[in-house]
């Protein structure tokens, strides 16, 4: 199979992202293991900076369409490669959704059986976010699809921003090659504690999608979504889309060429 490598590093990558980020919410919401949001956002962190040594040295690890169509708009990468990252990407979601599924099952049935949740209703939401993300919560909180939308393309804008600032050789002021996985991570981290109560800061259409599908498959029905009303394309597909498009233009466009500019004493 011609891209075979890259197929590779982007499966795992993005299987091993989805299933320790998916994994803490997993455990948060049946077994009430973590205490807050930035312990969340903590391990989703790390689950990137792991996810980007592991395979980066096979497709530099985009383990999101986002990053990987910035890329190919900013000529970083060859359009022909673009489907298949994309579907690297999916899959390996879909694969961490559905081991996230086969490992708690069981207590999942016993929670519901607990809390009298019957799935597929709208209460059974609270156990569905575990694989997709809402921006509407029963009994929560409700917020506009405008204002879900931007807090998306926002989050997704800063992401995309910095991993072309971390990894583009003209900043200077980058730190070393083998550091920029840890920054990337802390990068979701902080996002996530910014976005995370509007959205649950997907930022990622593949985590978000291909672990929604499992939860779909597997008796949530339309309650895996997030509305009827297009939410969950336009909030976690299209707008994650948009931000990363944006960055990719604000980067190219317009930082790097000052970057590439001969260098002076910016104190003078």
């Amino acid at each position: 199979m011609k891209y075979s490598r890259e197929f590779i590093g982007e499966l795992i990558g993005t299987y091993l992202l989805v299933i320790f980020g998916c994994g803490a919410v997993t455990v948060s919401v049946l077994f009430d293991a973590y205490q807050g949001l930035l312990q969340i956002a903590l391990v989703w962190g790390f689950g990137v900076s792991l996810a980007i040594y592991v395979t980066r040295h096979l497709s530099c690890a985009h383990l999101n369409p986002a990053v990987t169509l910035a890329m190919a708009a900013g000529r970083r990468m060859s359009v022909r490669k673009v489907p298949v990252y994309l579907l690297a990407q999916f899959l390996g979601a879909f694969f961490a959704g559905l081991t996230l599924y086969l490992m708690f099952s069981s207590v999942i049935m016993n929670y519901e059986n607990v809390h009298g949740i019957v799935r597929g209703t709208e209460e059974s939401v609270q156990i569905a976010k575990i694989f997709g993300e809402y921006y509407r919560q029963p009994g929560k909180w409700e917020i506009s699809m405008p204002l879900a939308m931007g807090a998306e393309a926002f989050g997704t804008f800063l992401l995309v921003l910095i991993i072309f600032s971390l990894t583009e050789g003209c900043n200077l002021g980058r730190p070393d090659n083998n550091l920029a996985p840890i920054f990337i991570g802390i990068t979701v981290t902080a996002i996530i504690c910014l976005v995370g109560p509007l959205t649950q800061a997907g930022l990622n259409p593949a985590r978000d999608f291909a672990p929604r599908m499992v939860a779909w498959i597997f008796g949530w029905g339309s309650a895996a979504f997030p509305d009827q009303t297009g939410g969950f394309f336009f909030v976690y597909i299209l707008a994650p889309c948009i931000g990363g498009q944006l960055a990719g233009l604000l980067f190219t466009r317009l930082l790097e060429p000052l970057m590439n500019r001969p260098v002076t004493n910016c104190c003078r």
